[in-house]
């Protein structure tokens, strides 16, 4: 390849990877933790443990409560079965307000056999969710942001292939470890890069689908297929082609969930049924879909019953042995993304490919600074500047996190959504701050430090507000409390050892640096 070919794919690999670094890594950090999410979501609530089981047979006194109580919700509602990570059986409900404003409900049904609305008080699971597919943007527009920038992440791997791959085999099994801190960093940037490459482009190429795919077609429907074109791919895109509400409320009560549950698995034997969802269930074409799993060698294992919610006729039946090209493709990709197929050992796969991930742009930007060193001498404003938002979004997004999981445990329970929320977005800003005022150097020590404290006593909160030490959780069995205590407890040591080595660096490396005391000074 000609020389200036090759500066052209660098200064692309470079200047993209420097660009939509800091939202890759706060996407792919939130994204790492987000791969346990049911987890999450058990560990977020007081005694980090999974309740009993709600009964199945309680969902048609549920829904006949929800219908007596609120009989607006039948345009839209669904029923969510109980998994051993959300044992509840619950009715989840979106009000919908004349100034376009949504209140989201879910019900369950008391002993008493009253409905009562028990919204989580944590939002915990769900802010590290947010944090992953808008890296923290409102979520309005930060989802089609954070789409293009899995684009421009695309073009950083198509110019990082080109770039590396004459040194393919060097790269990938060279990590020199000394005193050269830069190049055991670069070695560590390529080795991480090289190995973990199909991930990255199976994320960049789903995330650009997942997040972007309406606006991709948007210029197809109405262009080419003259408004067309949506109809055509609805059968690909959900299990039932909706049917419009005639505008006449039907007279016949809705089809008892016994009948259902006989469809469907007569439909579909052996499926784990999830999900009711209702549409228009009190006009005379209201469907109800019901969503499900079922043991298959695909990387997809979703089945779907559609039927119509009055006479429970069957309108349509999806299983993985049935999927069309389309819908093969957009549910595999789904699989892909979120690893809902395999089991614990695919979650922890992704978990430390997501980490190693966010290692990656963090790492890279560090080295664009260092090789602007070498160039130029002492550093120059740019690269002072650099310095400082790397530090500020990338540490700042770790003890956000970090604070965000301590509120869990000590912020008071009736208030814990805003506690928790406030927590990751002031602890982020706050650092973002720091990192501007402070010199690098003492505020890449400091900020390390602080995410270090955060970590370590998150198994302590979990101690104080449940009873639970990190020992004892694995001699109960309480899998979820022992897996973030070690992660927590492994997190700190990790961020600890960062922090002293910044501070030594400081103390005795380059003074040239944008990292030495020396310059700070």
């Amino acid at each position: 390849m000609r020389s200036a070919t090759l500066r052209s794919f660098i200064a692309l690999h470079t200047w993209v990877g420097l660009t939509a670094g800091f939202a890759l890594f706060i996407a792919f950090y939130a994204g790492a933790l987000s791969v346990f999410n049911d987890e999450l979501h058990v560990w977020a609530t007081r005694e980090a443990r999974a309740a009993p089981m709600t009964p199945a047979s309680q969902a048609q006194p549920l829904m006949d409560a929800l219908m007596r109580a609120h009989p607006e919700a039948a345009e839209r509602f669904t029923l969510r079965f109980p998994t051993p990570h959300e044992p509840a059986l619950t009715a989840e409900w979106d009000e919908q307000h004349a100034d376009g404003s949504e209140t989201e409900h879910v019900f369950v049904l008391s002993p008493q056999g009253e409905l009562v609305d028990v919204r989580a008080p944590s939002v915990l699971a769900d802010l590290v969710y947010h944090l992953h597919y808008t890296a923290g943007l409102p979520k309005s527009w930060g989802i089609y942001v954070l789409g293009t920038i899995c684009v421009l992440y695309g073009l950083a791997l198509v110019s990082g292939v080109v770039i590396y791959t004459p040194t393919f085999f060097k790269d990938l099994f060279a990590l020199r470890i000394g005193k050269n801190i830069k190049r055991m960093w670069q070695d560590a940037h390529n080795a991480i890069g090289i190995l973990s490459l199909p991930f990255h482009v199976m994320y960049a190429w789903s995330s650009a689908v997942l997040a972007l795919g309406a606006v991709l077609l948007a210029p197809f429907q109405y262009m080419v297929f003259d408004g067309k074109l949506q109809p055509l791919i609805q059968a690909d895109v959900s299990a039932g082609a909706p049917r419009p509400p005639a505008g006449v409320a039907a007279t016949a009560p809705l089809a008892p969930l016994s009948q259902l549950y006989a469809t469907v698995e007569r439909e579909v034997p052996g499926i784990r049924l999830g999900a009711l969802r209702y549409r228009n269930a009190g006009d005379i074409n209201g469907q109800v879909d019901a969503y499900g799993e079922v043991d298959q060698r695909s990387v997809s294992g979703v089945a779907a019953v559609v039927m119509d919610a009055r006479s429970g006729a069957v309108e349509r039946v999806v299983t993985p042995g049935s999927y069309s090209p389309g819908t093969g493709l957009l549910r595999g990709l789904y699989a892909l993304h979120f690893a809902s197929f395999g089991q614990s050992a695919v979650k922890w796969m992704y978990f430390v490919l997501g980490m190693a991930g966010a290692f990656l742009f963090y790492s890279g930007n560090l080295l664009w600074i260092e090789a602007r060193r070498k160039r130029q001498g002492p550093q120059r404003l740019d690269t002072r500047l650099m310095a400082k938002a790397t530090l500020g979004v990338c540490l700042g997004c770790v003890a956000g996190i970090g604070v965000a999981f301590l509120a869990n445990k000590l912020a008071p329970w009736d208030d814990l959504a805003a506690w928790e929320t406030r927590g990751y977005y002031g602890v982020f800003f706050l650092c973002v701050l720091w990192a501007f005022i402070r010199p690098p150097a003492r505020a890449a020590h400091e900020l390390l430090m602080l995410c270090a404290a955060t970590c370590l006593l998150l198994p302590f909160a979990q101690w104080w507000r449940a009873g639970v030490d990190p020992v004892s959780a694995i001699g109960q069995g309480a899998w979820v409390v022992a897996g973030v205590d070690a992660v927590a407890l492994l997190a700190a040591a990790l961020y600890w050892r960062l922090g002293c080595a910044a501070l030594r660096r400081g103390l005795h490396g380059d003074p040239q640096s944008v990292w030495a005391l020396a310059e700070s000074r």
